[in-house]
């Protein structure tokens, strides 16, 4: 009882030590923690709509109704950035989420069973990797019109082949590893095989690579939203950044404070990403380093 007790706290342990001797993960933790916060309680910090007029247009940052300055209809930009950070993130999250459910199922079918079933899956993969990501997402979202539900749909489905790959790689290397023959001889079924045996261990990359593509994803929906095929029912930062690009030399707020909040919280999430890859995989970190 000893021993099952301690072994969970030291490997967590070990890999929060691993996470943390990344300064620049802990860094990028915090401020993405900051980030999480600010969207779960946008409601608490700014009640109305963030579509109201709560201020002079045109008001700078610093004045008594708005503390980021206001747009062209006198709209807070501080309740836009809090706002619309509920919806990156959560396009962000739900798209990454299908990503991997569609690129991990094809990936290790493809990479367990190999033959035909790998050539067929893979030749499927580079029919969509033949399509640059962007123009494909923004064909699909002016195909089913512009919504969460369209916008989640095509960042997955532009996102999900590199995963696909990196799943394959993976299951081809485990599969002939002596814990999986010992599960083929005691008659174990391929997909138990696959979901339980082989896909625990493959999912170090797999976690790491997810965590990177949460920050392309929140780029794509904020540049589809910069051209006006956001949501037009929720604000979101790519669409403040549009929005304002007309009078950028009139009010430089109105796109400084929502560019910002994007390129600080993609460069979070990519250094939380580094710091994942340390944790879950030292060896290759510091071959990468040497």
């Amino acid at each position: 009882m000893t021993a099952a007790a301690i072994t969970p706290a030291r490997k967590g342990s070990g890999f929060w030590s691993a996470f943390a001797r990344n300064k620049g993960a802990v860094i990028g933790l915090a401020f993405l923690t900051l980030i999480v916060l600010m969207a779960a309680f946008a409601d608490v910090l700014y009640p109305d709509s963030p579509w109201d007029m709560t201020a002079m247009p045109f008001q700078p940052p610093l004045s008594e109704d708005a503390l980021l300055g206001s747009d062209t209809l006198g709209r807070d930009i501080a309740a836009g950035i809090a706002h619309g950070a509920r919806v990156s993130l959560l396009i962000g999250l739900t798209s990454t989420a299908v990503a991997v459910l569609i690129g991990v199922f094809l990936g290790a079918v493809s990479g367990f069973y190999g033959g035909r079933v790998d050539d067929l899956v893979m030749r499927f993969t580079e029919l969509f990797q033949t399509i640059p990501n962007f123009v494909l997402a923004v064909v699909l979202v002016a195909i089913f019109t512009p919504s969460l539900t369209s916008i989640v749909l095509a960042i997955a489905i532009v996102s999900w082949p590199p995963l696909a790959r990196l799943a394959r790689g993976e299951f081809m290397s485990l599969r002939s590893r002596e814990f999986v023959h010992a599960a083929v001889t005691t008659g174990q079924s391929n997909m138990t095989i696959i979901w339980r045996q082989i896909l625990p261990n493959s999912l170090s990359p797999i976690i790491v690579s997810a965590s990177l593509m949460v920050a392309t994803a929140i780029l794509l929906e904020s540049s589809l939203s910069f051209l006006g095929l956001g949501d037009p029912n929720l604000m979101s930062w790519g669409y403040m950044v549009g929005a304002a690009r007309t009078v950028i030399r009139q009010a430089w707020w109105m796109s400084f404070f929502p560019g910002i909040a994007i390129l600080l919280t993609v460069l979070a999430l990519n250094l939380v990403g580094e710091g994942l890859n340390d944790a879950l995989n030292p060896k290759l970190a510091r071959k990468g380093r040497s």
